[in-house]
């Protein structure tokens, strides 16, 4: 990775990786949280390698703890990361050629396509897109695989309360969006239908359903 870095400034390079040290602490947590789940190490490893998406390893284990089935869990996986469809209309100049596009669209994800595209030169976009994907590609399974071996320590983490990591990051993450009116409506009417479907429907479709809440705000206009 040292090979990025001098067509980055100093702040910069601070700044992924202080996002690779945080995206570490989100694994630690999520690869405790899969073993006292009861998953055997390999699925956390496997999530965390070949989808390196967290928000959806988190969803897929969520749902399946909770008694969902594996494909239902793995379509409201695959319905968050529908946002990298547009993330590489974005990065099409970044993730590099022929063989190499294959890694480089591998490690898309937020943080490595917003430090991609917000740099000035296109040398420092490819730079921070692939020094920033390339570090949580190595820190993410490396965290999970540590946080796997804490979780078979602790006996229940809900005790701890671990369960409630997830959310709880979600929505600090979302907290700031939540105040403007386009975002917050959409978001409380799925909320709402979510709860609704609860005691009705298998574990993970009120998932899917409160996707329906993105239609609130198109209604109103």
């Amino acid at each position: 990775m040292a090979l990025y870095r001098p067509a980055l400034s100093r702040n910069v390079v601070k700044a992924i990786v202080l996002v690779c040290l945080a995206d570490s602490l989100v694994g630690l947590s999520y690869g405790s949280l899969a073993i006292a789940e009861g998953f055997p190490l390999w699925v956390p490893m496997a999530l965390s390698t070949m989808v390196l998406a967290g928000a959806s390893e988190f969803m897929f284990i969520g749902i399946v703890a909770g008694g969902g089935s594996p494909l239902m869990a793995a379509a409201a996986g695959l319905l968050v990361n529908a946002r990298h469809l547009p993330f590489g209309i974005a990065v099409k100049d970044l993730v590099g050629r022929k063989a190499a596009s294959w890694l480089g669209c591998h490690i898309m994800n937020d943080e490595s396509v917003v430090f991609g595209i917000s740099q000035t030169h296109q040398a420092q976009r490819v730079a921070a897109y692939w020094f920033c994907g390339l570090g949580i590609a190595l820190c993410w399974p490396l965290s999970v695989l540590a946080g796997a071996s804490i979780g078979q320590l602790i006996p229940d983490t809900r005790v701890i309360g671990l369960d409630a990591v997830f959310p709880a990051i979600l929505i600090a993450l979302i907290f700031s969006a939540l105040q403007k009116r386009r975002v917050a409506i959409p978001a409380a009417v799925g909320a709402v239908i979510a709860l609704a479907t609860v005691p009705f429907v298998p574990a993970g479709m009120p998932i899917l359903f409160s996707l329906s809440g993105l239609f609130a705000w198109r209604h109103r206009q």
